[in-house]
């Protein structure tokens, strides 16, 4: 009979031992404390650098803490652009809208920071040379989301 109690007992403490490891990867592998921050334009997530668009941009951000910068040309045929960009954030992070034109010269430089206000911003960009435009979005430990958007000029 002890024989019999002692095989159930290891049986038991070998079953724990094969499920206690099975348990903490299951708990280490978890997602859901990592950050990010996603940037989407015209329904493309942007993954990497050098996406390309005609016509209006309609794009939107969102972010957990997360940091990421993301470039995407734009076929602008006039010598501006109109621009919107509004945000949800928390005190934390901040939205970064920097536009080149087809010469490479800055036309449009600007940053919201989160929990401050204004929380958007719109307007017209200076004017450049048209033709194949660079648009770069940054989003630094941003928390919450957003939206912006891009269409030809006068």
């Amino acid at each position: 009979m002890n024989l019999l109690y002692l095989t159930k007992v290891n049986l038991k403490t070998l079953k724990l031992l094969l499920l206690a490891p099975a348990l903490v990867l299951f708990i280490s592998c978890n997602n859901d404390d990592d950050t990010y921050a996603r940037i989407t334009v015209n329904g493309t997530l942007l993954v990497e650098d050098r996406s390309d668009f005609n016509g209006d941009i309609d794009a939107s951000f969102t972010g957990n803490g997360g940091t990421a910068t993301r470039s995407f040309i734009w076929n602008n045929n006039l010598s501006t652009a109109d621009y919107n960009a509004d945000i949800t954030a928390t005190s934390e992070g901040s939205f970064q809208m920097i536009v080149e034109d087809s010469e490479g010269m800055v036309v449009l430089d600007r940053t919201i920071e989160g929990g401050t206000e204004p929380d958007s911003f719109s307007g017209v960009t200076s004017q450049g040379a048209s033709g194949i435009w660079t648009v770069t979005i940054r989003v630094t430990s941003f928390n919450g989301d957003g939206s912006f958007s891009m269409s030809e000029g006068n």
